[in-house]
């Protein structure tokens, strides 16, 4: 039987490990081959992954385009898509945020098209728009739900008094999508207690720090994608950040686990988080995060790990 948890208070039975497709944007990852995607994609169901998550600015719909495509023939009750709204993109290139009603409308449109599905089960403000009244994003959320065009609704990278403020707009947003990992537990201080409380769910990107925690780098590398210009991918400090990560390898070992899995099952251990959402390339990259899903460390493990990778 595959391990299923509950999405805070959406009821949504969805698997720990989500399958992020934030890969299938070429600006910021380079060119892939589609027919890799594809087959990841239906790896993921194969070994128990059922929660996939996109956006319709992924590679400006191409990321929604080739998740649809291979999911077509699955079982739709036994899949969970999570999709976002936010960038107002254009042909020509332009981009800009945007979530007023009528744009959250259309854009729901689009991506159904895209997605070759009749709802989306989880739609996300992909981020947070200040110039548009929360009234406004909140009725055109409700509107969706009304139409069944939606399931349910949620965000991403907002703060806690943002949320404060959907709720406080009479909004229903049940889950966010912040950014965390070890290196970055920011939101520990105020957005996941909140979440907590309010019993909103929690699905986490970046939980290996763009690769940076799987345990693949020695340190020396060089890289051709977007993370040439991040400075925990250059120099000192990331060789640094890599020989802390090597350290990790008798904790994994004493559990079966390689690196990567270890770090997902630590970071699903935080009892504010749900998922953990996995960037996948290949096949290869999902058989191996699902195999986090269900393990446990001991605390003082968990500790350790979270020691190690402190800076």
């Amino acid at each position: 039987m595959a391990l299923r948890v509950s999405l805070g208070s959406t009821g949504l039975e969805v698997s720990p490990i989500c399958y992020g497709s934030w890969q299938l944007s070429p600006s910021f990852w380079g060119h892939h081959p589609r027919e890799t995607f594809l087959q990841a994609i239906r790896r993921a169901f194969e070994v128990g992954v059922n929660f996939y998550d996109t956006a319709d600015a992924y590679g400006d719909g191409l990321a929604e385009q080739v998740l649809g495509e291979a999911l077509h023939d699955l079982p739709r009750d036994q899949i969970v898509v999570a999709t976002k709204v936010y960038w107002h993109f254009h042909p020509d290139g332009r981009r800009y945020p945007d979530l007023s009603g009528r744009y959250i409308l259309q854009a729901c449109e689009a991506s159904l098209q895209r997605l070759k599905m009749d709802h989306i089960d989880l739609y996300q403000c992909h981020s947070y728009d200040p110039m548009t009244p929360m009234g406004e994003i909140v009725e055109a959320m409700e509107t969706l739900t009304r139409q069944g065009k939606i399931r349910f609704y949620g965000t991403s990278n907002w703060s806690v008094e943002q949320m404060r403020l959907g709720q406080a707009a009479g909004g229903r947003f049940q889950t966010i999508q912040p950014v965390y990992n070890f290196l970055q537990r920011q939101i520990e201080a105020d957005l996941l207690p909140y979440c907590q409380a309010h019993n909103v769910g929690v699905l986490v990107y970046s939980p290996l720090a763009r690769g940076l925690l799987s345990g693949k780098y020695q340190g020396d590398e060089t890289f051709q994608d977007h993370r040439a210009n991040s400075p925990q991918f250059q120099g000192e400090r990331f060789k640094k950040i890599c020989q802390a990560v090597a350290s990790l390898r008798p904790i994994a070992q004493r559990y079966g686990l390689n690196i990567s899995q270890l770090v997902l099952a630590a970071t699903l251990m935080h009892p504010a988080i749900h998922c953990a959402i996995a960037g996948i390339k290949n096949a290869q990259q999902i058989e191996e995060a699902a195999g986090a899903m269900g393990q446990t460390l001991s605390r003082e493990d968990y500790y350790q790990v979270r020691t190690a990778l402190t800076e």
